[in-house]
């Protein structure tokens, strides 16, 4: 039986890779068709292995605790510890994007959300570089990060985008409050989440507001041979890629637009396009700092407020709730969410516009700002 709960989620979306399989010359068809098989082994494997500990690792911790392993093109998980906390400064490219790449995202939890690591309690953050033969993926395995080198023609390696790390670190955060069913629009939400959080963590690391920020997931890992400016665009989801061999961006950004699917559990990867847009669409309304106050409103329904089986409406209506909650009901942020979601053709009930008596002092306390917040 599938297990909607615990995905290994991918960087490069399932439709993609079938696309490159079909299209793809010689040796692209070569390295996809490896890198499925590969993909479903990982997942095979992976829900039965523990989870790597590396040694004293066990102990609770408020810090960092980064591990960088190399699989030398091999398929054996974790690999050969090549960066720790403790051993920095490597000549390996992949080996230093991985490591920062994960720093960066656990700065962004711990400073903008108080948030301990990736469940909360400070787990140690692994990630396996050089897995595999131009291993045409990343991925979170439900464990630790596993990073291939592409082939340098379609993909570049992929460690590139500190964003689709970013992404696929939030899946195991998901996975550790809300566990969405990686299944339709909940699988769809799960994705979306990740975006919405990669693309925050790249504005915050590059210091972007939502006007400066260019919205495009992946932008570095699109190979010369590729005509295509990312794997995503939350500004205009669609217009990403459209490539003879890769195929052209399938993602609508409106509900009208829907793509029920019996592949990718049901379309996760391409109705992702709606929830992203709306957010796209929120966050330039509000402007400034994402993370100060739309970020503030998507994190606290997805730790507190989201149910496994949740769909868009669903959550377009909780985070209409929360905006209300955080910043004031009736108030600009309030009106700029459930117009986001309005022009997606998600309007949520305009009864959540209205304080009601049954509003609860524990949410509001349980989402506060940090204290060096000012939205």
């Amino acid at each position: 039986m599938q297990n909607i709960h615990h995905q290994a989620c991918t960087a490069i979306p399932p439709h993609m890779l079938r696309h490159l399989a079909r299209h793809g010359d010689h040796d692209v068809r070569v390295n996809v068709s490896a890198t499925l098989r590969q993909s479903v082994q990982i997942v095979q494997y992976r829900s039965h292995a523990a989870a790597p500990v590396p040694n004293g690792a066990a102990v609770l911790s408020s810090r960092r605790r980064r591990y960088v392993y190399d699989a030398n093109h091999n398929h054996t998980l974790p690999g050969k510890l090549v960066l720790d906390e403790r051993h920095t400064g490597s000549t390996d490219i992949e080996a230093n994007e991985a490591f920062d790449g994960s720093g960066i995202t656990y700065d962004f939890y711990s400073r903008v959300f108080r948030r301990n690591s990736i469940d909360g309690k400070g787990m140690p953050l692994i990630s396996t570089i050089h897995y595999g033969e131009q291993f045409e993926n990343a991925m979170w395995d439900g464990k630790q990060m596993i990073y291939g080198d592409g082939d340098g023609k379609i993909f570049n390696r992929f460690t590139i985008d500190v964003d689709v790390i970013a992404h696929e670190l939030t899946h195991g955060i998901t996975q550790n409050t809300a566990r969405l069913e990686y299944l339709n629009q909940s699988g769809a939400l799960n994705e979306h989440i990740s975006d919405a959080f990669g693309i925050m963590v790249k504005q915050w690391a590059l210091g972007q507001t939502a006007s400066q920020s260019d919205w495009l997931i992946g932008k570095g890992l699109l190979g010369p041979d590729v005509h295509g400016d990312a794997i995503r665009s939350m500004k205009a989801p669609g217009t990403a890629y459209d490539d003879p061999a890769l195929g052209r961006d399938p993602q609508p950004a409106h509900m009208r637009g829907y793509v029920n699917s019996p592949q990718d559990n049901g379309g996760v990867h391409i109705n992702s396009g709606i929830p992203n847009h709306a957010f796209y669409l929120a966050a330039i309304a509000i402007g400034g700092d994402v993370w100060l106050v739309l970020g503030q409103i998507w994190y606290l329904v997805l730790t507190v407020q989201l149910f496994p089986g949740a769909g868009f409406q669903d959550f377009a209506n909780a985070t209409v709730k929360a905006a209300g909650s955080l910043f004031g009901f009736g108030g600009a942020v309030q009106i700029a969410v459930y117009d986001a979601w309005s022009q997606v053709g998600l309007p949520a009930p305009k009864a959540l516009m209205r304080k009601t008596s049954k509003e609860r002092s524990w949410i509001r306390w349980r989402s506060r700002p940090a204290p060096w917040m000012h939205p």
